[in-house]
């Protein structure tokens, strides 16, 4: 196993220590396993660029690779976005302070997020089955660091929503979390747009 595929499988090995210090609230004081997990995030989201450019510029890409590294992306922020979901107080900010709004705001934005990535996975699967190589456009790249920024920040101040600075930096969160739901609504559709020869019918001889 080459050292990209070694470092996405770091990625992945990651996910469960970043659930486990999610969850694990025995700290003193403030709840800092939120930003140990937060750590943990940056660390395990960085290496989806350490991992895609050793591959791209050593010409190590792999079929175990081009497997592996969408799958821990994908895995990683979905779990992230779900665990969040478990703690809604941070979604409960601003003009969403009420009744729940927040939550329920987010969860439809969770949806969409991972509703577009499995019917991204699905389409390149068709286009596997073609011999394609569809290649990431620069909105679906802008989209996964407005995710990946929006998780991190969630995550830490979420603890610190009790001060004025962790709320405003809260509204930011969010921000970033709302513009990466419409990038992902924007990435998808230009995506099967752009690449709507693969869903063409053709005769199988």
């Amino acid at each position: 196993m080459n050292l990209p595929n070694k470092i996405t499988l770091t990625r992945i090995c990651l996910i469960p220590l970043f659930v486990l210090f999610f969850y694990l609230d025995v700290f003193e004081g403030r709840a800092w396993n939120y930003i140990i997990a937060a750590i943990i995030f940056v660390v395990a989201a960085s290496t989806d660029f350490l991992d895609g450019y050793i591959a791209r510029s050593r010409g190590l890409v792999t079929n175990l690779g081009k497997f592996l590294d969408p799958i821990a992306d994908k895995v990683l922020n979905a779990t992230a976005f779900i665990l969040l979901l478990t703690r809604p107080i941070v979604f409960e900010v601003g003009p969403f302070a009420n009744a729940h709004c927040g939550t329920i705001v987010a969860g439809i934005c969770v949806a969409i997020i991972i509703a577009r990535e499995l019917i991204i996975s699905g389409f390149r699967m068709i286009a596997a089955g073609q011999n394609l190589v569809l290649a990431a456009d620069m909105v679906g790249k802008v989209k996964t660091v407005a995710q990946d920024a929006a998780i991190a920040l969630l995550l830490i101040v979420t603890p610190c929503l009790d001060i004025q600075a962790g709320v405003v930096f809260a509204y930011i969160g969010m921000g970033l979390f709302w513009l990466c739901t419409l990038l992902t609504v924007i990435s998808g559709v230009n995506y099967i747009v752009k690449n709507r020869h693969v869903l063409s019918e053709k005769e199988q001889a």
